[in-house]
């Protein structure tokens, strides 16, 4: 299984690459008031990707903390009818 997911990895890697080199034109982006930036097409796409991957990671790391609450709460509440379990379940040593 190792070596079936080195191989995909190892195409993909191909594919962008020759992705990445076939689209290395320069492209100019315009900003406001004037300002342009000219480089590669491949670099622009690279850091839309990142800025997007960045944003999607931020975008899902509310939920993924608030679920981290949650499970602490509840292994504490879990711990708490344990340990309340074990104290009833007690008897008095009465001869």
């Amino acid at each position: 299984m190792r070596y079936i997911i080195w191989l995909l990895r190892a195409v993909l890697f191909l594919i962008f690459l020759g992705f990445a080199m076939k689209n290395d034109q320069p492209v100019v982006l315009h900003y406001f008031f004037g300002y342009a930036w000219q480089t590669s097409l491949m670099l622009i796409l690279l850091l839309f990707f990142a800025v997007g991957v960045c944003i999607g990671a931020i975008a899902v790391l509310g939920k993924v903390f608030r679920q981290n609450r949650e499970i602490d709460s509840l292994k504490h509440e879990l711990r708490l009818k344990n340990k309340l379990a074990s104290v009833g379940d007690m008897k008095p040593d009465i001869p």
